[in-house]
């Protein structure tokens, strides 16, 4: 088999579990083959645990769930130097706290006070920990999956803009359909009835880590031309300049996207080809990942806020405003 038909199995499984939710299964993909960072934000009960639970349950990898909560330390996530007795003498050794897994949930990231993100951050972009001064490697397949509610304020904490840079993509979750929510609730009784029953689970599919390397690989070898380059700067830049395109996106847009706004895009654009079977880059795939690669990354000034227009609006404006190459 090869990585792409494993991926696609993977794919197939976690939809098995997580049902009505096709594209944002789709975008945590990418953001494994591209290797970065996902936030997942929507209303509570959308699946937004579940979704990362049967990624883990499906993937050769060890997940570590972290609740955040306004009283979380930062050796709560990272671990800490703890006294041990050998042969009756005192040792310090360092005990690993959760961050070291390949799949951490980071539930309800915003409740955590600023020492702790400061602590998540360095995991998250120098895939290491310090303590005490020495720094220790996190394992080579390591992504931050974290989870927010948009609607609750009490007892948050606004994430810094520097640390929602470092996350690849920002991924919403909706209501499902109603056909869909019918489905969810025929699933749960039959899991219900399974619990506790000794026959073999249906879908046992397991995907290595060797794959997961392997199609990274292939997805860097895929080709992007000198004019996607020029359609993915272009997307940049109206960000950046956005009177040069349109006067709304003028009003709209107070703050563009950084840099790794446009690497983000273009390693999704790269997976998300990859994923199709294509060993180029077409505008569709730069187009299909514009949204969870730039939401999190613009800020929007008080004239966006006062006329209702969301993120993905101004990013719709961008789509219809530059041009697409020849």
């Amino acid at each position: 088999m090869t990585a792409l038909t494993d991926l696609n199995a993977l794919q197939a499984s976690i939809a098995e579990a997580v049902l009505g939710q096709d594209q944002v299964i789709r975008q945590i993909l990418l953001g494994l083959l591209a290797n970065g960072h996902l936030l997942l934000e929507s209303l509570p009960g959308l699946a937004k645990t579940r979704t990362v639970k049967a990624l883990a349950k499906h993937l050769d990898a060890k997940m570590s769930r972290i609740q955040f909560t306004p009283d979380l330390l930062p050796s709560d996530i990272t671990g800490a130097e703890v006294l041990h007795q050998v042969d009756g003498k005192n040792e310090i050794r360092f005990q690993p706290g959760p961050l070291f897994g390949n799949l951490i949930l980071a539930d309800e990231i915003n409740r955590a006070p600023a020492k702790v993100q400061a602590a998540l951050l360095e995991a998250m972009e120098e895939r290491q920990i310090t303590v005490a001064g020495n720094s220790h490697a996190l394992p080579e397949l390591f992504i931050v999956v974290a989870t927010q509610n948009p609607i609750e304020q009490e007892g948050t904490y606004p994430l810094p803009e520097a640390q929602m840079d470092r996350f690849l993509m920002k991924v919403l979750l909706d209501y499902p359909s109603a056909e869909n929510e019918s489905q969810v609730l025929r699933l749960l009784r039959n899991e219900e009835f399974a619990q506790g029953a000794s026959t073999t689970p249906v879908n046992s599919f397991t995907l290595p880590q060797e794959v997961i390397f392997a199609a990274r690989k292939e997805v860097s070898a895929v080709h992007v031309s000198p004019a996607i380059d020029t359609y993915l700067i272009d997307l940049i830049n109206a960000t950046r300049h956005p009177a040069d395109y349109d006067e709304d996106l003028a009003r709209w847009i107070a703050i563009g996207a950084s840099p790794r706004g446009g690497i983000g895009l273009d390693r999704c654009a790269r997976a998300d080809a990859w994923l199709q079977g294509q060993d180029f880059v077409s505008p569709d795939n730069v187009r299909a990942v514009v949204h969870p690669v730039l939401r999190h990354r613009l800020q929007l000034s008080y004239d966006a806020v006062a006329d209702g227009v969301s993120a993905d609006q101004v990013l719709d404006r961008i789509l219809d405003t530059v041009a697409i190459p020849a």
